[in-house]
């Protein structure tokens, strides 16, 4: 156990760029995944594109997360370059859709019309998707050919990103349950797994670096440059932060800090929930000319306020115990709890609990008649 005054290296650099980074993805998570709502009210196929989960579901995650987790473990070795592939494909859809609004509106600006730059076998190919297939694409093989860390914490963010916005929790039940599976989880998975495997399971699979196919590609044919492209990947599941962010050069993954997706996807479609019930309260309340009681603080603020109270807590214990931390064990409490304690406070907690209402519009009536 170390001296209470070892809580100072939280000033670090280092420490304050994860926290706030891991606060702006689960913030940035819930808008886009709000946007993605509003998206999805306007245009049917954005609706049949995301997956809202059920119990059976909810129940199912950390079922499934575990046997990824062993087959990692065991196995990661011989799949590594596949799951690399696997990764690399899934970074660039991702990175495509997070930043797809900005794309369009820079060409909107640029010219009204999006005319067609080629066609092919699969259709046209417009200005605005040939951009973003040059972003994405272009990302990922500058990450895969020099797997620094930025383009590693980008890529994870936007898988993040993509993640919550497309995986639904309908209420705050289902969401209860989610969490508290992933928080028994979290806790086996990392304080007992070495009794049974005969190593720590979450830190050995958290840690390992894949191989890059690129690189093997490019030995084969040996192509030219070769040393510029990295043998070994550090998968962008993960945020990556150097301990000396301002310091010398890092040489080893020993020297980074780091931040599991799941420590901020899990708890982003937390607050994705709670900030999408936010904007249904205030549009149900402007269309009944009604105002919300008490003193009007959204939800989505006590979940964030709870999720950095919780991420510092959880590194605060780590640097005491020197120990790797269950994040989810400090995160589920510090953000679910609040929430639940608010709205019960409003008595607003059994709508939470339910879902919200649907909003009844003049064209629902008319299509009810």
């Amino acid at each position: 156990m170390e001296p209470l005054w070892a809580l100072l290296n939280l000033l670090e650099p280092s420490s304050i760029v994860l926290i706030a980074t891991a606060v702006f993805v689960v913030l940035a998570s819930a808008q886009r995944a709000l946007s993605y709502e509003k998206e999805a009210d306007r245009h049917r196929d954005f609706a049949e594109a995301s997956i809202t989960l059920d119990t059976s579901q909810a129940l199912m995650i950390p079922v499934a997360s575990s046997c990824s987790l062993l087959l990692m473990f065991y196995l990661f070795s011989s799949l590594s370059q596949l799951v690399t592939a696997f990764t690399a494909v899934a970074s660039a859809s991702s990175l495509a859709f997070c930043v797809a609004p900005y794309v369009k509106y820079t060409n909107s600006k640029m010219s009204p019309l999006n005319p067609v730059i080629s066609r092919c076998c699969c259709g046209a190919l417009i200005r605005t998707q040939a951009m973003l297939v040059i972003i994405s694409v272009g990302m990922v093989a500058a990450w895969l050919v020099s797997g620094h860390w930025v383009l590693n914490n980008i890529l994870g963010i936007s898988i993040c990103i993509a993640f919550v916005s497309h995986v639904r929790l309908p209420n705050i039940k289902i969401c209860a349950l989610l969490l508290m599976c992933l928080f028994v989880y979290d806790i086996f998975w990392v304080f007992f797994s070495e009794r049974f495997f005969g190593e720590n399971v979450m830190v050995s699979v958290a840690t390992q670096q894949a191989s890059n196919p690129m690189h093997t590609v490019a030995n084969s044919l040996n192509l030219p440059g070769l040393k510029s492209i990295t043998k070994k990947l550090d998968l962008p599941v993960k945020l990556l932060f150097p301990r000396h962010l301002f310091g010398e050069p890092v040489g080893s993954n020993g020297e980074f800090m780091m931040l599991g997706l799941g420590d901020m996807a899990i708890p982003g479609m937390l607050l994705a929930l709670v900030l999408c019930f936010d904007h249904r309260k205030g549009r149900d309340f402007d269309m009944e000319l009604t105002f919300p009681k008490g003193n009007g603080t959204k939800y989505i603020w006590y979940a964030a306020s709870g999720y950095a109270a919780g991420l510092v807590a959880a590194l605060a214990a780590g640097v005491l115990t020197r120990s790797p931390q269950p994040a989810l064990l400090y995160l589920v409490p510090s953000t679910l709890g609040p929430v639940a304690f608010a709205a019960w406070t409003r008595s607003e907690l059994n709508e939470l609990w339910t879902g919200p209402r649907p909003v009844v519009t003049d064209k629902v009536r008319l299509l009810e008649v």
